[in-house]
């Protein structure tokens, strides 16, 4: 199979998302093809956190600059993705007063709004901070989805002409002598709705220009061009808890360091993050230690997490860039800054270009960048509307308050819809057919999933994604087979099956590192209700568990990763 377009994006995170929906805009024939679903790589494994600039404010002014730049944009066009929480860098009795003037100062030189509290103003903001707080500095921090943000840019892509395909793997590029032509994608099997591809088959896709936006991927993709660019994937781990134990994202006031972040997010707190490189993006060990250190560092800030109840961990890879002959040998000193590099200038390779580092908040202006460079390249004159035209939810404050009126006040499920769907709020819920919640946790009916179902077919993670649905605090236990069973009568019974499997283990994947106390008993009512109640595993007995079945180690790894000691309640010891 053959098919053309004038420029082809390969990566379906925020960049490559952002780049899509800007190309698109200013009229060019634009084709996305992403391995997974959108958001598959760092974009889906990051904090959630919306700069203010202030992390960066003292050690990298430029990013710091971009970061409040962008904050005020994404606010304007994509505020059904945002909520403005404030931010919060907490000095603690160990940490210098130099440092945070040093902070304070550096808000002020890169335009970052910067208030100090005494450490009773600061218990006002956030009354579960440590009683031997000394001071604070008060930021325009917020909390974005990624999730929602990527699937909205992808929405105006497609509205403006683009193809967007996932689950589409670039196996190959296309080349003619030294110009990149296009790519070569296999379309994968499974569920997902795929309109154009056919579940297996590989496709040419032939483009006048091609750009990377693969992230941590980017080294691997130029290697199939013959060029080198210089990735340093470095991993970062990201705990999930139960409720938001803060309203605030709340930093450590201290320089560069591990745990030193919580970001409330929708229902739930995250607790950030490590640092550390690694050699192979989609390859590398995921360790227990590492999610105690973020529970033991930031229950130094807020007390009661050190008791909560934790309900999956995660890990992200950034794909930090070092330009060559640097040196750089700790990857928290390589800038958080964004490159791209114009493969006909730097290694004479024409109608190709990679856009490595950078970002999730500044992901618009690197799109912008990368969608100018494009047009100069194909002799197109058009500018970028990116900034000022709001993303597919955002884009109507009438018929968005309108929604408000009409469905988030009736309930608290109504509004929880209402602030995920934003002005799609009429179309989606404005139904006269039943409607019950599918999803408890996550207050997601059954007119949501039907229009994810819409847009991505029988693609349950995708679904989950668009909706939160199985996000909750019982990771998809209660609600998966709901979820499944939305896709009848559209779809038959074994892809039904398979799409549950498939977003039964992705829910499972993220729980492994968090079995003990509460958490471990969910697991446990959860695989009851899946290996016996329903069958999935067609073991009834209590002594004999198909551990295959519900998706855990077997033999000797399941007594490691189950760690014993939390059956008897939780807790901190229970955790080591």
């Amino acid at each position: 199979m053959v098919s053309t377009t004038e420029v082809l994006v390969i990566g379906g995170g925020s960049t490559g998302t952002g780049i899509a929906r800007d190309l698109a805009m200013r009229g060019l024939d634009v084709t996305l093809v992403e391995q997974g679903n959108l958001t598959h790589g760092t974009t889906g494994r990051m904090h959630g956190l919306l700069h203010s600039g202030g992390r960066y404010a003292v050690a990298d002014q430029a990013s710091a600059t971009e970061c409040i730049e962008e904050n005020r944009v994404l606010r304007d066009i994509a505020s059904h993705c945002v909520e403005m929480t404030g931010g919060l860098f907490v000095k603690r009795p160990e940490d210098t007063d130099e440092y945070f003037e040093e902070k304070l100062q550096g808000c002020a030189d890169c335009d970052i709004p910067a208030e100090v509290l005494s450490a009773s103003e600061a218990r006002e903001v956030e009354p579960y901070l440590a009683k031997d707080i000394d001071k604070a500095i008060r930021v325009p921090d917020g909390a974005v989805d990624p999730f929602r943000l990527c699937v909205a840019n992808g929405l105006s892509a497609e509205n403006h002409g683009a193809r967007i395909e996932t689950h589409a793997e670039v196996v190959d590029l296309l080349r003619d002598g030294d110009r990149v032509t296009g790519a070569r994608v296999k379309h994968a099997s499974g569920p997902g709705k795929r309109e154009h591809g056919l579940p297996g088959q590989t496709e040419d896709i032939e483009a006048e220009y091609v750009v990377n936006a693969t992230g941590a991927w980017a080294g691997r993709l130029g290697e199939m061009a013959g060029v080198d660019v210089e990735v340093r994937p470095s991993k970062g781990v990201m705990v999930v808890m139960n409720v938001r134990q803060v309203d605030t994202v709340v930093n450590r006031c201290k320089p560069k360091g591990d745990a030193d972040i919580v970001v409330p997010h929708e229902t739930t707190a995250i607790l950030g993050t490590t640092d550390e490189e690694v050699s192979d993006p989609a390859d590398y060990p995921e360790e227990g230690w590492e999610v105690d250190l973020m529970i033991d560092e930031l229950s130094k800030l807020v007390p009661i997490l050190a008791d909560a109840r934790t309900v999956r961990s995660f890990w992200g890879v950034r794909p930090l860039y070092e330009p060559p002959d640097t040196g750089t040998t700790d990857p928290t000193d390589i800038t958080r800054d964004f490159f791209l590099l114009d493969h006909e200038d730097r290694d004479g390779l024409d109608g190709f270009t990679s856009v490595v580092g950078g970002k999730f908040t500044t992901y618009r202006m690197m799109a912008e960048d990368v969608a100018d460079h494009v047009c100069n390249q194909l002799g197109v004159r058009a500018s970028c509307q990116t900034a000022d035209v709001p993303l597919p939810g955002s884009e109507d404050t009438e018929k968005l308050d309108a929604a408000m009126n009409r469905y988030g006040l009736r309930s608290p499920v109504a509004r929880r819809s209402q602030q995920r769907l934003g002005s799609r709020a009429d179309d989606v819920l404005g139904t006269t057919d039943p409607n019950p919640v599918l999803c408890e946790c996550e207050a997601v009916t059954r007119a949501e999933v039907r229009d994810a179902i819409d847009q991505s077919g029988t693609d349950l993670n995708a679904v989950r994604i668009r909706t939160r649905a199985s996000m909750g605090n019982c990771q998809g236990g209660m609600c998966c087979h709901r979820l499944a069973n939305e896709l009848h009568p559209d779809y038959d019974a074994p892809r039904a099956v398979d799409a549950l499997d498939e977003l039964w283990q992705e829910r499972w994947k993220g729980e492994r590192h968090a079995l003990w106390g509460e958490q471990l008993r969910q697991a446990m009512v959860n695989h009851a209700l899946h290996g016996a109640t329903w069958n999935r595993g067609h073991d009834h007995t209590a002594d004999d568990v198909d551990w295959d079945a519900f998706g855990a180690p077997t033999g000797a790894q399941q007594s490691d990763s189950l760690r014993s000691p939390a059956a008897d309640g939780g807790g901190d010891d229970a955790r080591k």
